[in-house]
């Protein structure tokens, strides 16, 4: 994307605009003209932000209290738990689960 210097609004390409019927770089709220002499290609990467835990990462799992539950990955019988509120109010809390089993700690949530 190309932005015009004296408005900053964006520009569009506009085909048979130009003095010699050459495409143009053509601003629409002000008479600004950029004419394209030749195929140009900018490319800039973004750079993406870090994603948080959505379940606050291995510190909120340190306090958290066990209870009867099958992990489906390795059928242990003991899993932590923790309780967050993702939705609005009047709907219910999400429980996450944790594996106790210390070889498997696979997440999970109740259905």
């Amino acid at each position: 994307m190309h932005f015009c210097p004296s408005c900053t609004n964006l520009l569009l390409v506009e085909g048979g605009s130009g003095q010699n019927g050459e495409t143009c770089l053509v601003c629409q709220t002000c008479p600004y003209m950029y004419p394209i002499s030749k195929p140009f290609v900018a490319r800039t990467l973004l750079k993406r932000k870090e994603v948080d835990d959505v379940l606050g990462g291995e510190e909120a799992w340190k306090n958290v209290d066990s209870i009867a539950a099958l992990c489906p990955k390795c059928q242990h019988e003991r899993a932590y738990f923790m309780q967050i509120q993702l939705r609005s109010a009047d709907e219910p809390m999400t429980i996450f689960y944790r594996c106790c089993n210390m070889t498997c700690k696979r997440n999970w949530k109740e259905n």
